[in-house]
């Protein structure tokens, strides 16, 4: 089982990286989202798949007995879903704002929004009475 689930996350790396690579900016997001799923799944799978005991150690123990449970992994995979699903929300709405804005999903167009460089800042500065 853990070696169809590192088939599978290696193909969620290639596909997230492909994705990444792409010069449109609603497909760099789904290649963010896609790298993100592939991270929990490899943690996951680090995290030894069993579906023994729970990690709860006996009284009379001092470790639980084997096999059980890591309970670590899981934490992590929840928090970094949480934390994934705000990068998402966030991307989301910059790109929608760069959208209106520019017109534009290219991430070429971006340069666009960059201040000219032979403009002089300071000539405003000489022009504003003191």
């Amino acid at each position: 089982m853990e070696l169809i689930l590192a088939v599978v996350s290696g193909c969620l790396f290639a596909a997230s990286f492909y994705l990444l690579m792409r010069r449109n900016l609603l497909r760099f997001v789904i290649g963010i989202i896609i790298l993100g799923n592939a991270v929990n799944l490899l943690i996951f799978t680090m995290g030894r798949l069993t579906r023994a005991q729970p990690p709860v150690i006996p009284y009379d123990a001092k470790i639980p007995p084997e096999p059980y449970a890591n309970p670590l992994p899981q934490a992590l995979i929840l928090t970094a879903i949480v934390i994934s699903f705000g990068l998402l929300a966030f991307t989301l709405v910059l790109i929608y704002r760069n959208y209106t804005v520019g017109r534009t999903m290219d991430a070429d167009g971006l340069d666009q929004a960059e201040p000219n460089e032979s403009l002089d800042v300071y000539e405003d500065e000489k022009r504003l009475p003191a």
